[in-house]
């Protein structure tokens, strides 16, 4: 009986909890937050299809210490450094991706005030944002191809520099002339900065993701390139059937109406409560054509 009651007492300890601290918690949370979203970009790369390899080295080094395979033990071991440095450079790329997406998500301006400068007045106006929406959907009647990438906080001076340099103020009529057949200028995508066109037939990045539809093509393609690159809205419209779609971070939205575009674009235009204000006092603030 006492052998018995030694033996409760053992087992019970063993599964007693160590003392966990308010640190403790903190780290936990942490790092369940941090894995979860590492497995979940993971999930979406070519990096998937390695985390699967590595599963299955797993499985094989434990079989080889359990049933004491030296030889196995002991070339694992030795090929675990080279292998971390050739996963570094095998998959660059994505690391960069995952790294530029960690820069551009909101947790980061909540944490550090990089810029504030840039939230403190409207992207672009009303007027301009009109003028999109009628051009685009102009150039949709008519299918005719169009590519249109609004700025945002990324900068994209170098996709810009690909382009041919305009500087004009945003109108519906220079953006359907722009993206008319046989023109020098409509081949590529048309850079927005703002209430000004910066650049035309910039060169973008196609996006390289495998789980794309087939249907697209290189318009559409190199739309999502840019956003997954990029805080960017791009607005695509297709030359084969004349349907609007909107490119936003990595994810693409076909087949939009008028309010919907106009939404997306209401919300990349972040006006401010203290613009709102400012007009209710003074009708309006400028001549919205005039806004540089």
């Amino acid at each position: 009986m006492e052998s018995i009651r030694n033996y409760i007492t053992q087992y019970l300890i063993w599964l007693s909890l160590p003392k966990i601290n308010t640190t403790d918690i903190i780290e936990i949370c942490f790092l369940a937050f941090l894995i979860y979203h590492v497995v979940k970009w993971i999930k979406t790369t070519r990096a998937w299809s390695l985390v699967k390899g590595l599963v299955v080295i797993m499985i094989f080094w434990l079989i080889a210490v359990i049933f004491d395979l030296n030889v196995i033990t002991w070339i694992i071991k030795n090929t675990i450094s080279v292998g971390i440095i050739a996963i570094v450079i095998i998959f660059q790329p994505e690391l960069r991706k995952a790294l530029e997406q960690l820069g551009q998500r909101n947790i980061m301006k909540s944490i550090i005030v990089f810029d504030d400068s840039k939230d403190r007045s409207e992207k672009f106006s009303d007027h301009t944002l009109n003028e999109i929406v009628r051009a685009t959907f102009e150039l949709a009647r008519t299918k005719t191809g169009a590519l249109i990438v609004l700025e945002e906080d990324t900068p994209l001076n170098d996709f810009e520099s690909t382009g041919i340099f305009i500087d004009s103020l945003v109108s519906s009529e220079l953006l359907i002339n722009i993206f008319e057949h046989n023109t020098p200028l409509h081949d590529g995508a048309v850079l927005l900065r703002g209430n000004r066109i910066a650049a035309a037939t910039c060169y973008l990045p196609l996006s390289d993701n495998m789980q794309l539809s087939k249907e697209l093509g290189t318009r559409h393609r190199a739309g999502i390139g840019i956003s997954e690159v990029s805080d960017s809205l791009t607005i695509i419209v297709s030359e084969e059937t004349g349907k609007v779609s909107i490119a936003k971070g990595g994810k693409l939205i076909r087949n939009v109406d008028g309010d919907y575009l106009r939404t997306k674009l209401a919300d990349a235009q972040r006006k401010t409560s203290e613009v709102k204000k400012l007009k209710l006092w003074k009708g309006r603030i400028r001549n919205e054509r005039e806004v540089d």
